[in-house]
């Protein structure tokens, strides 16, 4: 079990994961800025850093500058302020830029880059030309048992299934044993059964060789299943550095909140040390003051409903999922609300129901704080 895994905190909170001085730090980024000629930064004084078997997805929408990270830290772009550390050596800086081939670093493209006219065992092969014969056999050997491709060596990309082609891609950059390993939405390529199983299957292969990896992805389910510590970037800016559990249940502003998982918003004020809102009363849990106008964020599986012929809400709208009915819920307001109920819950549209909310966290956000929409 890698290092975030062994400490996730058991109870949710905005803090960050607990120091570990026996587990050093493996990849530092430092306020780092990435423009390219003549337009605006990718990627706007990014700081994080990540500890040695830790996996750290780079969340976000397309755009956001994802992909742009994953090739500052591999070295395929030079960055305009800030630093870069891979083990304590300083690898990018405005003045110095080390060659990608010196950073140890494995890289696995959403393409698999396989070279299409070597065998598997020479694809995994590829990067250990300078091992002696016998130890680069072994090493193959190894690799191509944790797979789980043995006796498909000889084989050609092309005859291989998907999964199996990625599989051949992630050995040829874990054989190299890389210092961290990049893997830029891996997963992008396969139907939704195969990217489930490959996902454990990347997990498992992780945690077995106590592999540091950087994943990319846009997919927050993707980043919940395997990440110890998420980056939320927007618009090349880092909008929260935190653990999964905290990213979904403590947010950090209201486009986090709505990324990783639907979230509602609704008006409230701060009366009496409480929120006061429309559905009842909610903590004042970041403690604004009296008279303050703000939203409460809350989500589909924190509110309840139950039909009511006296009840102000309204059902909408129902979308069954299997394992759950999805209500749109309309206020007396005119404000909505989903709901998530059990798949047996079956209310028709137009329903005046009376809502009920257990909230384990209140989130708070003072109005005008920019919400989605």
């Amino acid at each position: 079990m890698s290092l975030g895994q062994r400490q996730r905190h058991d109870a949710i909170s905005g803090a960050r994961l607990p120091e570990a001085p026996s587990c050093p730090t493996v990849l530092e980024l430092r306020h780092v800025t990435c423009a390219y000629e003549r337009g605006r930064p990718a990627i706007s004084d990014i700081s994080l850093a990540i500890r040695e078997g830790e996996i750290l997805c780079l969340l976000g929408p397309s755009g956001c500058g994802k992909t742009t990270t994953l090739r500052v830290i591999a070295g395929f772009e030079p960055i305009t302020a800030g630093e870069v550390y891979l083990e304590s050596r300083l690898v990018s800086s405005p003045e110095s830029l080390m060659a990608t081939e010196r950073r140890r670093v494995g890289m696995v493209f959403q393409d698999y880059a396989l070279f299409p006219h070597l065998r598997v065992l020479d694809n995994i092969a590829f990067g250990l030309r300078d091992l002696p014969k016998e130890e680069r056999g072994a090493r193959v050997s190894t690799m191509l048992a944790l797979i789980g491709l043995t006796g498909l060596e000889r084989r050609y990309p092309h005859e291989l299934s998907g999964g199996q082609q990625q599989r051949v891609a992630l050995a040829r950059a874990l054989a190299q044993k890389p210092t961290v390993l990049l893997l830029d939405e891996p997963f992008s390529n396969l139907d939704p059964d195969m990217t489930g199983k490959m996902r454990e299957e990347l997990y498992d292969l992780l945690l077995q060789t106590n592999t540091t990896a950087v994943l990319v992805t846009h997919d927050h389910e993707e980043a919940f299943a395997m990440a110890d510590r998420i980056a939320v970037l927007r618009d090349g800016r880092l909008e929260q550095f935190d653990s999964p559990e905290a990213i979904y249940h403590t947010p950090a502003s209201p486009f986090v909140a709505d990324f990783v998982g639907q979230a509602d918003f609704i008006p409230g004020l701060i009366e009496n040390g409480t929120v006061t809102t429309e559905i009842g009363l909610f903590p004042n849990q970041q403690k604004f003051a009296a008279g303050t106008k703000v939203v409460v964020m809350i989500r589909p599986d924190d509110v309840h409903i139950a039909p009511s012929e006296q009840g102000t809400a309204r059902i909408t709208a129902r979308q069954f999922r299997g394992s759950e009915n999805l209500y749109t819920v309309q206020l007396a307001s005119g404000d909505i609300l989903h709901s998530s109920e059990t798949s047996t819950s079956i209310y028709p549209i137009g329903t005046r129901v009376n809502i009920h909310v257990l909230a384990s966290h209140t989130v708070l956000f003072e109005q005008g704080h920019p919400t989605p929409t």
